[in-house]
């Protein structure tokens, strides 16, 4: 059992622990996995003290395979998923009973809106989901990818517990915006790849190509422009880590941590040995001396835009 410091999210919010296990991985977003190993992932990430996990409707075979490895620990976990489609009362309601059926729970501890959608009146959306809240099917309501203005006109209609957007030592778009405001209005903010989609790891270097099963493969953040930077930083802060018997994935992980405002850090595995590792990312506080060390180091390769 590790020594994770679990933290409120958001105002009078539940107590969840820094590193949240983030299942797009096991679903398959970065390639089909042995559904046997996911299993294992995810009881190494509870068995090592993480009671938080976040899925979405979206992510390919996530949520059964995480409704299998929850069979008898249920109760252990604070319970994350995403209505990742379109925002039609049929569509929530056939959303969140897939959910519900697939996870094999009774309810879910958090329900965020995936991203906003303009066709679609966020007044509307959110007094539906209240309506399931008021059922006991959710018992908190989140949103993802929204902007600083858009989490305040949905405040108005009901309380965002947290939220979720894009943030890391390489794209740091969100810090202004959102995180600031959620700040400062106690609202939970539980950061999503952390790792910058694994650039930040070391893995990769410019020109690289993923397999075909593999759905980062056309995402801009890869670009050669943004691997480059990602290869740097990694590069540049490895040996800092090293000097602390850490590594730099670890590192990065625990920066974003150390972000004020910052409750969780989604950290997606694909092995019990990474879902140890980011654990164990999550019980390491970087000092004010550190952090400045660290911004010496790297501040001329961030990218203050959305990626």
């Amino acid at each position: 059992m590790s020594s994770l410091v679990f933290r409120n999210l958001g105002d009078n919010g539940p107590k969840v622990s820094p590193i949240c296990l983030g299942t797009w991985p096991i679903g398959g977003g970065m390639g089909i996995l042995d559904e046997d190993e996911s299993i294992k992932t995810v009881h190494a990430s509870i068995d090592y003290g993480v009671n938080f996990i976040d899925t979405a409707e979206s992510y390919f075979s996530s949520e059964k395979t995480l409704g299998k490895a929850l069979l008898g620990k249920r109760d252990k976990v604070f319970l994350a998923s995403k209505l990742s489609g379109d925002h039609s009362p049929s569509h929530i309601k056939i959303a969140l009973e897939n959910s519900l059926r697939n996870l094999k729970c009774d309810y879910l501890d958090l329900y965020q809106i995936h991203s906003w959608k303009e066709e679609w009146i966020i007044e509307d959306t959110l007094n539906e989901l209240i309506k399931y809240k008021d059922n006991g099917l959710i018992k908190y309501i989140g949103v993802s990818n929204f902007t600083a203005s858009q989490i305040s006109r949905s405040s108005k209609v009901t309380k965002i517990q947290s939220c979720q957007p894009h943030y890391s030592m390489l794209f740091r778009a969100s810090k202004s915006d959102p995180i600031d405001y959620c700040s400062e209005n106690r609202i939970g903010v539980i950061i999503y790849s952390p790792l910058a989609r694994g650039l930040l790891t070391g893995k990769y270097q410019p020109g690289h190509k993923f397999n075909n099963d593999d759905h980062r493969k056309n995402h801009k953040a890869f670009t050669n422009q943004y691997i480059e930077k990602g290869w740097k930083i990694s590069k540049i802060l490895d040996q800092w880590a090293k000097d602390y018997g850490k590594t730099s994935s670890e590192l990065a992980i625990a920066w974003v941590l150390s972000t004020p405002g910052v409750t969780s850090a989604i950290c997606g595995a694909k092995s019990p040995l990474q879902a140890i590792s980011n654990a164990k990312a999550g019980t390491w506080k970087l000092s004010k001396s550190q952090l400045d060390e660290i911004e010496t180091l790297i501040s001329n390769l961030t990218v203050d835009y959305e990626v």
